[in-house]
């Protein structure tokens, strides 16, 4: 078993697992350091491989039917510890039937992780199991007390290392899988990078720095992003910080990204794009903006320039990624990478050459 935070852990996904709506649970199939994720619960793809229906790729991470099924078959090494809820549905709800599956995990004695809008630790019956059985059970989007929440201050402009936001063309569209690999890659190459988490799932990922930007007070969301660009820089001295976004500037829903911009002050942008869909994710009828409008809003808001694109190849076949790349060269002259099919080296030697000289914090 790997070294993680938290240690074992299965991921509750029934019903959303390969769908936009499972994107937390994805994001801890593909990588954690808070957890060894032991097993995925959803009844869609029981008994199969999770990286195999995700990626393509086999990772040894079961999918299991239901919480029963999981702790039947699993060995006893791999009892699992938590039970961490990999929905993200649109507007951050916990389907009452998952409620069930929570009850069970408190009364084996499990910890709970939940990253939705809908907070365990404020149900009674739940905690009240919880208190009994001593587990433990965290609200992963419930936002700090105000006293310890940080107002924007302009020590931002103390950092100065190389500031990357990751931002996209719509939400759920793989912009924090992407900041990740971009950090390992950096790291790879012998190079400090942190990556500064800006939702639930970054956090639930082990991110060491970052904020819950959907669940701050709107006060105090330009200072917690501040703040938490600031204390990676501090404390780490890396060559390279990438900011992960959120929602789109233009997605009706989710429109984030201001405050990335303004709060964050990245040098460059990196813009996350899935070219195969047309509208705007779990809004029919909302035409996606065109990519080129996208870009130009983001540089006339930010003053800084989108130096590359990262793609997200969902409905295409690997013959087809290649050429989306080239088009979207084509047509917005900039460089077009799939991190997740190819792997970020290509794009890691082109942001070395964006590295600034000194990025140790003065003392």
């Amino acid at each position: 078993m790997k070294t993680t935070i938290d240690g074992t852990a299965l991921v509750y996904a029934d019903g959303g697992f390969n769908t936009p709506s499972g994107k937390t649970a994805h994001g801890l199939v593909r990588f954690t350091e808070r957890y060894e994720v032991v097993g995925v619960l959803d009844h869609t793809y029981a008994g199969q491989d999770a990286g195999m229906v995700l990626d393509g790729k086999v990772n040894n991470i079961p999918i299991f039917k239901d919480l029963d099924e999981a702790l039947a078959q699993l060995p006893a090494a791999a009892k699992p510890k938590s039970l961490v809820i990999g929905l993200a549905p649109d507007g951050g709800r916990l389907p009452a039937v998952a409620k069930k599956t929570v009850r069970a995990a408190l009364e084996l004695g499990m910890n709970v992780d939940c990253g939705l809008h809908d907070f365990l630790s404020e149900d009674s019956e739940l905690m009240a199991i919880a208190k009994r059985k001593k587990c433990r059970v965290r609200d992963v989007r419930k936002t700090p007390e105000i006293d310890q929440l940080h107002f924007f201050t302009g020590k931002i402009e103390q950092v100065n290392c190389l500031k990357i936001a990751l931002l996209g063309t719509d939400s759920a569209v793989g912009k924090r899988t992407t900041a990740w690999l971009i950090v390992q890659a950096f790291r790879k190459a012998g190079l400090k990078a942190e990556m500064v988490g800006t939702g639930q799932t970054a956090w639930l990922q082990g991110a060491k720095y970052g904020m819950i930007m959907d669940s701050c007070i709107n006060d105090f969301v330009s200072g917690e992003i501040e703040h938490a660009v600031y204390e990676a820089w501090k404390n780490e001295s890396p060559d390279l910080l990438v900011i992960e976004g959120q929602g789109s500037l233009m997605n009706p829903a989710y429109p984030g990204g201001f405050e990335i911009l303004a709060a964050g002050r990245p040098d460059y942008v990196i813009v996350q794009h899935a070219p195969k869909r047309l509208e705007y994710d779990g809004f029919p009828g909302y035409v996606l903006h065109p990519i080129k409008e996208q870009i130009h809003a983001i540089e006339m808001i930010s003053g800084k320039k989108v130096i590359a694109i990262t793609v997200n190849h969902e409905e295409m076949t690997k013959e087809e990624i290649l050429p989306a790349c080239a088009k979207l060269t084509e047509e917005t002259g900039l460089p077009a990478f799939d991190v997740l099919e190819t792997g970020a080296e290509e794009l890691v030697t082109l942001l070395k050459t964006f590295i600034k000289e000194s990025s140790q914090p003065l003392l």
